[in-house]
């Protein structure tokens, strides 16, 4: 199964990915975590991409596009972050068809402005090792502090509200033609993500196997 993630910035997007990974053993395509890692190799992509990131603003089509491509086989897969406009969709369409591949839906996780920078504003990530950590629902067992590597807690430039912001209005202004053109392939499918993660899941599994 090759299923796309759609949805705002605090939507669920990459919770949601990692679990449909595991869970139904598939690869996890996650832009987001490609991008970033990028960044901190201080590569040239991740030069470029770090001017956007830093200001909420998307990176260009072609940059992702090329890098989906490279992240992309014959493997069943779920990405999470792309596409986030028509152009990246009509892009991804080409990949797959030069891969002999098609996709099967666009899973598109609706979530409410107050549930998502609340979830954005209050996560953590360590410094060190890259753990994700959120300050009401997922602390730490010591505040500022990795569980994992006792590395030191941050919260990433693009998770603080004003930035938070910036990248829902970006993200509304292209959601509605991207979720038009995947409605018209008959792909899209609309869940609750407002709810908590488990349940999320199981509504996506359930309008997968009715799908």
């Amino acid at each position: 199964m090759r299923i796309i993630l759609l949805g705002a910035p605090g939507s669920g997007k990459g919770t949601q990915a990692k679990t449909m990974s595991e869970k139904l053993n598939i690869k996890r395509i996650s832009l987001g975590d490609i991008l970033r890692e990028e960044v901190k190799k201080n590569t040239p992509l991740g030069e470029k991409v770090k001017e956007y990131m830093y200001k909420g603003l998307l990176v260009p089509d072609k940059i992702v596009s090329m890098v989906v491509e490279e992240n992309i086989d014959s493997e069943d897969f779920v990405i999470d972050g792309y596409p986030r406009n028509t152009n990246q969709a009509k892009d991804l369409d080409n990949i797959l068809s030069k891969k002999n591949l098609s996709l099967d839906k666009a899973i598109y996780l609706e979530v409410s402005q107050e549930t998502a920078i609340k979830r954005l504003s209050g996560r953590r990530i360590c410094k060190n090792c890259g753990a994700n950590y959120h300050i009401e629902n997922m602390p730490p067992k010591k505040e500022g502090i990795c569980d994992i590597c006792g590395g030191m807690l941050i919260q990433r430039k693009d998770d603080e509200p004003e930035v938070i912001k910036n990248r829902w209005i970006v993200f509304q202004k292209e959601n509605v033609p991207l979720m038009n053109f995947y409605k018209e392939k008959d792909k899209l499918i609309i869940v609750d993500a407002n709810q908590e993660a488990e349940e999320v899941f199981q509504e996506v599994l359930k309008k997968l196997n009715h799908g």
